[in-house]
């Protein structure tokens, strides 16, 4: 019950899709795994558009990250949410969503895999321009896109939602090919300032187009309407922030318009 009241909340203050947004599932492979995402775009669309990846937070594909492909779609993007755990793998604890997440930012190769794997499928479809690919994460997802940037994946540009900003493996110098955006909350405890300071010099010194914007009062989750009650359910410092979250989507609105120009 709680979880339907969740999904209820998140419909009513992201809203529904326009007459001509379309969504389903579609499954692809990574070094064997079945991989469960979704793809939403405006059929009344004719021309090839830019396509969108959404990557999931820890808790995993869910309504949530479809609903913003959804959003992006509505914006006239081809927007697929991906599947970075297998099978659509959905985690209901904190303990599980740390366990799934992990075990993915600590290899590399299956993370890379899974993202290109991806990226592939939606660079291929028939309405999408394979030149115009960009990338935005939510928590763990933030974190995956700001490795593909760091990693030199072809993406004109990722964005970052309240994503892990640390690294073990920082960008070289003409490493990133992306333009690179981080939303991040200023009252977030999972991020360090020295993490932010960190990042901020890394990118400066690999040469990076990078836009850092902090969010006053927006702790971690501050984009998910049903952050609020998890951080209560699980004595977790997560709140959504309807003003930060409707800021910083504007905000990326306007990142992507000049990365993703033609």
């Amino acid at each position: 019950m709680r979880a339907m009241m969740l999904v209820i909340v998140m419909v009513s203050v992201l809203g529904t899709c326009t007459a001509g947004v379309t969504g389903k599932p579609v499954e692809y492979t990574a070094d064997g795994v079945t991989l469960k995402g979704y793809l939403a775009l405006d059929d009344s669309v004719k021309e090839k558009r830019p396509g969108i990846l959404v990557v999931h937070e820890w808790w995993g594909h869910n309504e949530y990250a479809r609903k913003r492909a959804e959003m992006l779609a509505e914006l006239g993007y081809a927007a697929l949410a991906v599947d970075m755990y297998g099978d659509g793998k959905q985690a209901s604890h904190p303990e599980d969503a740390g366990s799934f997440s992990m075990a993915v930012m600590k290899d590399m190769p299956t993370m890379k895999a899974r993202f290109m794997a991806a990226m592939e499928l939606l660079k291929k479809h028939p309405a999408v321009d394979p030149t115009r690919i960009a990338a935005i994460g939510y928590c763990f997802g933030g974190a995956v896109v700001l490795t593909m940037a760091r990693t030199g994946a072809a993406l004109r540009g990722v964005v970052s939602f309240h994503g892990s900003l640390a690294t073990q493996t920082p960008a070289e110098k003409g490493a990133v090919k992306a333009r690179v955006l981080v939303c991040n909350g200023a009252d977030d405890k999972f991020i360090p300032a020295d993490d932010i300071t960190a990042i901020k010099q890394e990118m400066k010194a690999a040469g990076a187009d990078f836009t850092f914007i902090n969010y006053a009062g927006a702790k971690h989750s501050f984009t998910n309407p049903g952050a609020t009650e998890l951080g209560k359910k699980f004595m977790l410092p997560l709140a959504y922030n309807e003003k930060a979250d409707k800021k910083s989507w504007a905000d990326m609105q306007r990142f992507l318009r000049k990365a993703l120009a033609r």
